[in-house]
């Protein structure tokens, strides 16, 4: 055989393994994409699980039962308010006016 014939043999064996190793990969990258779409799939389905679970928790009638039922809470009326004052805000409004002050609430200055 020439040189030429066994050159040409080594390439076409080179290339076939080329063509081997790269379909190979293809098959296994296209297997990894079907289940990471699978993944996704599973992610989605419970996202939305999770946001009708959530949309349900969170309505308004729910809340308000719960506030009675677990946290004994009730709607206010005037008959259950409280008003809580502060004493000494009461006795610091009706105090008098000290006389350092009174030159500086009239705008004059002092020369």
């Amino acid at each position: 055989m020439s040189r030429v014939n066994v050159l040409l043999l080594v390439v076409l064996l080179a290339s076939s393994l080329a063509l081997v190793r790269t379909s190979y990969e293809a098959r296994r990258l296209f297997a990894e994409v079907d289940r990471a779409r699978g993944v996704q799939q599973r992610l989605d389905a419970e996202y939305r699980r999770l946001d009708a679970e959530r949309q349900t928790q969170a309505t308004h009638l729910r809340v308000e039962r719960v506030a009675r039922e677990k946290l004994g809470m009730r709607t206010a009326t005037p008959a259950l308010t409280v008003h809580v004052t502060d004493p000494g805000a009461a006795a610091a409004a009706q105090a008098p006016a000290t006389p350092a002050a009174a030159p500086a609430a009239t705008g004059g200055a002092a020369r």
